[in-house]
């Protein structure tokens, strides 16, 4: 069983909690993932690692509130156990001989974007941090994204917070002004993704990207996870998260992540008696 050592509420929508996985924790890097279980009638969910603490044995993670798993955890308090928590998976992001990198997260995934700011931070890298957010009472992170980076720059899709526009906009403007990188690490909705591989291949400029699909039994087994790169089917939980956002087939991604959302607002039924998920 895995402890709740930590909950907080960053929005709304967004929660973060600390468990307590000292194996976990002794391992994980960024960029890798782990798959919870509730309980034994409960589904697998992955999320990522965003931060560990070797002499707590404590994983941070942040997740979204938008499906009845999520929703359910978060009924949860600190004290309260998991049944499983499996990891670290995935393959850690590249993050070797990048002398200056932008790192640009969309929403909650600024969650995912935070320990990779981190990693090329401590290893001397000089990092531009692009976080935007649909408006103020959504941003997360803000002093962590700080403290992570050696510039911060928030955006606000309606203005209503720091720089008003898309984190594409923020980039162009900073390429424009005659900033370079050695890479840029994208992350976030997939179609954020997509307009910033577009952007920094016509700067020439290679970019990471975390994919996110529909995943399972995170070894590579059960196929759900598949992505096609450069032409080829990738497996997002071994293969990546990682890949080329250059060669990354965004439109089939798109089509293959809203395939089962029907199904999950079935799934997910607030009583209107208790506000609780069924």
């Amino acid at each position: 069983m895995y402890t709740i050592l930590r909950k907080q509420v960053l929005n709304r929508e967004v929660t973060r909690m600390d468990i307590l996985a000292p194996l976990v924790a002794a391992k994980a890097k960024a960029g890798q993932f782990i798959i919870l279980r509730l309980d034994e009638f409960g589904e697998r969910i992955p999320l990522t690692v965003a931060g560990t603490d070797t002499a707590s044995g404590a994983v941070t993670i942040i997740y979204q509130k938008v499906g009845k798993t999520t929703f359910v955890l978060d009924e949860l308090s600190e004290g309260d156990t998991l049944l499983d928590f499996v990891g670290p998976l995935g393959t850690p992001t590249h993050i070797v001989g990048v002398e200056r990198a932008a790192v640009v997260g969309g929403g909650l995934g600024c969650a995912i974007a935070w320990p990779v700011a981190k990693a090329l931070h401590a290893q001397g890298t000089e990092v531009d941090m692009i976080a935007g957010f649909r408006s103020k009472e959504l941003v997360i992170l803000e002093s962590e994204l700080a403290q992570a980076s050696t510039r911060l720059h928030v955006c606000t899709d309606d203005g209503s917070y720091a720089d008003r526009g898309f984190v594409t906009d923020k980039l162009k403007s900073l390429l424009d002004a005659g900033q370079r990188f050695d890479k840029v690490y994208a992350i976030g909705p997939l179609i954020m993704m997509k307009f910033v591989s577009r952007l920094t291949k016509e700067f020439g400029i290679p970019t990471l990207v975390s994919m996110n699909p529909i995943m399972v039994d995170g070894t590579g087994m059960c196929g759900c996870c598949r992505v096609t790169v450069g032409g080829k089917v990738k497996f997002a939980c071994v293969d990546g998260p990682d890949f080329d956002g250059h060669e990354v087939d965004y439109d089939e991604a798109i089509r293959r992540s809203v395939a089962y959302k029907p199904f999950e607002t079935q799934k997910l039924h607030a009583c209107k008696l208790t506000g609780g998920v069924l």
